[in-house]
């Protein structure tokens, strides 16, 4: 019996033994794995001494963070019982200790925590420390990263085409608190990018939303550039288009409007992230005023302003351009508008169209030709009657005196 416990005991602690080694496996996985390079570790503080803090590692035995790290990574007061992440420099020195930084893996925390920041969105309040024609560059948690041009919000966007223009709008924003958020965060590249737009749409898209069409507001003017005016309305960026600076043909936009200048315009559309705008809407359109009187079938006269390959443009008032197609200038086949019409030269036309709402009024040189023919036609003939209507006078004058001859025989002939 007491043999049979005795083996019975040895059984249960071989079994003890195993099970416990099975628990540890379970409890410390991937960690029984060697320390490597660049490995982050979390310690216990054991000893702080004029070489630095003596951490305990647990499994992997003990480590050191020396002096400078202990200072550069904040850690100068630490005591012992303190928990310390660290990244591994040396796994083993020759005494046997691990060789560790603390401000390695300070930084590689903060890439991680930037990644989170990423995630979720959060805006930062970040202030640029330097500029360059590209954008401004910016430091969170000790982390350099870069705002392109691009990505700024519609306040501080430099609508301008000289890059040392540009470079002068973007120092001005050097050291100002921008509420950004974090674009892109790459540690392997070191890359970290801020956007300020990205940080500002949701307010920009309330905003927007909240503005009605056709109404007047007033804004200032952040660019001009060779398609129309920018400007910025209560931190909405809005564009002019040069088609609705003027109800005349704008040839450039510098000529209605500069950088600073405060404008009233009048809010024609909206999208997501900017408005559309109009000058000319504040004022009466002369166009439709002028076309009001004029409708199809009209003969009119206009001078030849402009030729093109596919026909001719011809002025017939102040405000008004109409355009004469090519097919329009002649029943026969012309090669080239100029065959037929000569610029600077006046014409009588016949209007074919009109169109008020897009400015559109369609002439015709060739109908008008046939109507001038018709109408001569119609003259001559009209003409050829007023000299038949003297011999059919004289023809009704002899018919009316033979007739009473002929009444006069027909009595004496009754009275007989």
């Amino acid at each position: 019996m007491t043999k049979a416990k005795t083996v019975e005991e040895k059984s249960t602690t071989k079994n003890k033994k195993v099970q416990s080694m099975e628990e540890l496996l379970s409890e410390y996985g991937e960690k029984l794995k060697p320390l490597s390079e660049n490995d982050v570790v979390e310690g216990t503080v054991v000893n702080v001494t004029k070489a630095g803090i003596w951490l305990d590692l647990g499994v992997y035995g003990t480590g050191l963070a020396v002096g400078h790290e202990v200072v550069d990574a904040g850690y100068k007061d630490a005591g012992p019982g303190d928990k310390i992440t660290s990244s591994v420099i040396v796994p083993e020195m020759d005494e046997g200790y691990a060789l560790l930084s603390l401000k390695k893996a300070s930084r590689e925390m903060v890439w991680e925590k930037l990644a989170d920041v990423q995630k979720s969105g959060q805006v930062l309040s970040v202030k640029p420390f330097d500029a360059n024609k590209g954008g401004l560059l910016m430091e969170h948690e000790e982390i350099k990263g870069f705002l392109p041009v691009s990505q700024l919000s519609t306040e501080h966007y430099p609508r301008v085409t000289d890059k040392d223009e540009i470079l002068n709008r973007l120092s001005a924003l050097v050291g100002k608190s921008l509420s950004v958020v974090i674009l892109d965060v790459d540690k392997k590249e070191g890359k970290l990018i801020f956007s300020e737009k990205e940080a500002t749409k949701d307010v920009l898209s309330e905003a927007i939303s909240k503005i009605d069409i056709n109404k007047k507001v007033k804004g200032k003017v952040t660019g001009v550039v060779d398609f129309g005016i920018f400007m910025n309305i209560d931190g909405i960026e809005g564009l002019v288009h040069i088609s609705e600076i003027a109800w005349d043909r704008v040839e450039d936009p510098a000529n209605y409007a500069k950088v600073g200048d405060n404008l009233e315009v009048m809010v024609i559309g909206k999208e997501q992230d900017k408005i559309s705008l109009s000058l000319k809407r504040l004022s009466p359109d002369p166009w439709a005023k002028e076309v009001s009187h004029i409708k199809v079938g009209d003969s009119i006269e206009g001078e030849v302003t402009r030729i093109t390959p596919f026909g001719a443009f011809v002025r017939v008032t102040k405000s008004v351009e109409a355009l004469v197609h090519i097919s329009e200038l002649s029943e026969e086949h012309i090669a080239n508008p100029s065959e037929v019409v000569e610029v600077g030269k006046k014409y009588k036309f016949k209007v074919i169209s009109v169109d008020a709402d897009n400015h559109k009024l369609a002439l015709s040189l060739k109908s008008a030709a046939k109507k001038a023919a018709k109408k001569a036609d119609i003259k001559k003939s009209a003409s050829g009657d007023e000299k038949e209507k003297p011999k059919k006078a004289a023809a009704k004058t002899e018919k009316a005196q033979a007739e009473p001859k002929k009444s006069k025989t027909k009595a004496a002939k009754e009275n007989e």
